[in-house]
């Protein structure tokens, strides 16, 4: 085997059908993890950026939606409503749409943790295969050496390192990621608890400067 196939670009060039196969499928995997990864990290910044901004009196950014369900909710008229209800309604609202802006704003997130558990084991496939075409070598040469053995051999190592540069970047994705988002859903909770206290304090008005119609953001 010549040294220079040594190398992720000469093993996957040296493999067989199926080996090559497999390589490329953990290489797309191993890109696309990596694109969740960036797409996620800027995610949580511009949703950090925009929790900041409001707990300063700024504009909401990409917060929009959990505020305007907000002002929604105020805008409905119920006989006979106390101001403790009107908050807990408008709270709920909020609430409500928060749920289902982080659904959104997770996005690729458990696409990380399909990659992450399910990447070792299409690694495992090919290692396999690799070794059953070493035996397979042998069995048709009648020659154990190392220049029948090595090439199964090596099919059998490159898809195991594939299989690991695809999962690896996954799976710490995936808890970092996911351990940004769950802060990030504490801090909104504590903004929508903070914002449904002054929307559904009994002012109607919003000229105090305590609330601001909502910038429109988008992820």
């Amino acid at each position: 085997m010549d040294i220079s196939s040594i190398s992720p670009v000469g093993m996957f060039m040296n493999a067989g059908v199926v080996s090559k196969v497999v390589m490329a499928l953990l290489l797309v995997a191993s890109v696309w993890t990596w694109v969740l990864i960036i797409d996620g990290v800027f995610v949580v910044f511009r949703i950090s950026r925009a929790i900041d901004s409001a707990r300063s009196g700024g504009p909401e950014g990409v917060l929009w939606p959990i505020t305007s369900a907000g002002m929604k909710a105020l805008d409905v008229r119920v006989p006979d409503e106390t101001a403790l209800e009107k908050r807990e309604r408008v709270f709920q609202h909020m609430n409500r749409a928060a749920r289902e802006f982080m659904t959104i704003a997770k996005g690729g997130l458990p696409n990380l943790a399909i990659v992450s558990s399910v990447g070792p084991f299409v690694g495992l496939f090919g290692t396999v295969w690799g070794i059953i075409s070493s035996f397979s070598g042998i069995a048709q040469t009648q020659d154990t050496s190392l220049a029948v053995v090595a090439p199964g051999i090596a099919e059998a190592l490159a898809a195991t390192a594939y299989g690991l540069a695809a999962a690896i970047p996954a799976a710490i994705g995936y808890n970092r990621i996911g351990a940004a988002f769950s802060r990030l859903n504490e801090e909104i909770g504590q903004y929508i608890k903070a914002e449904a206290n002054i929307l559904g304090s009994g002012s109607n008005n919003f000229d105090g400067g305590a609330i601001q119609a909502p910038e429109r953001g988008t992820l």
